[in-house]
């Protein structure tokens, strides 16, 4: 059976994304060919413990819920990854999967809600943004944009309008956490009038940035 190289499962509330405060099953995979500057999984990136797929399963029925969200790390890193999306699907569950965007989502099952990031100057990793995936994008996906400053932001409005993101998917900008005053961002988006979401990291106004929350 395939395996999987897992950082951690946990529980807890999304905090992140259209499902925000909805309580998740949360499968961390490790590894990721990134090092965004902005990162905050970075203890995602080695490590982690080999399970095979129905190990993860069982794991996972333990928690009693049926949302999950595949995260990082990059998932798609991982070439079981797709698999277990499929499978997650099959067995009824309402699945997520957080990617960076770096990699090609064409083999996605369109069952999945895909929530990729377009990585923004700050991150030091904006010439991997791998473009072609915005012809991936279904209705119910999201793109997302972590933004730093007035020179992300001014970026992400560049892509924002030359991808007609709006008319593809929902899209959700994002402060990072700490560097960013969220009330700048809100009102950066409301003088451009964006029809973009803004979102902050619930799960860090709760617990911090403690892992496995």
């Amino acid at each position: 059976m395939s395996q999987l190289r897992i950082t951690e499962i946990f529980y807890s509330l999304q905090g992140e994304s259209r499902s925000v405060g909805l309580p998740t099953i949360f499968v961390r995979l490790t590894g990721c060919p990134l090092r965004c500057g902005y990162c905050d999984t970075a203890y995602a990136f080695q490590g982690g413990e080999w399970l095979e797929l129905g190990d993860i399963f069982h794991q996972i029925a333990d928690l009693k819920c049926q949302t999950i969200c595949v995260t990082g790390g990059e998932p798609l890193a991982q070439k079981a990854c797709t698999e277990f999306l499929s499978l997650l699907c099959d067995a009824g569950y309402d699945v997520s999967l957080e990617t960076s965007g770096s990699l090609d989502t064409a083999s996605v099952d369109e069952r999945v809600v895909t929530v990729m990031d377009l990585k923004t100057p700050s991150s030091g990793e904006v010439e991997k943004n791998l473009y072609s995936n915005i012809e991936h994008l279904r209705e119910h996906d999201q793109v997302k944009f972590v933004i730093s400053d007035r020179d992300d932001f001014d970026w992400a409005c560049e892509q924002l309008n030359k991808y007609e993101l709006s008319k593809r998917c929902e899209v959700l900008f994002s402060p990072v956490f700490s560097e960013l005053e969220p009330t700048q961002l809100a009102d950066w988006i409301l003088e451009e009038h964006l029809a973009v979401r803004m979102q902050v990291q619930l799960h860090k106004l709760l617990w911090g940035d403690k892992p496995g929350r």
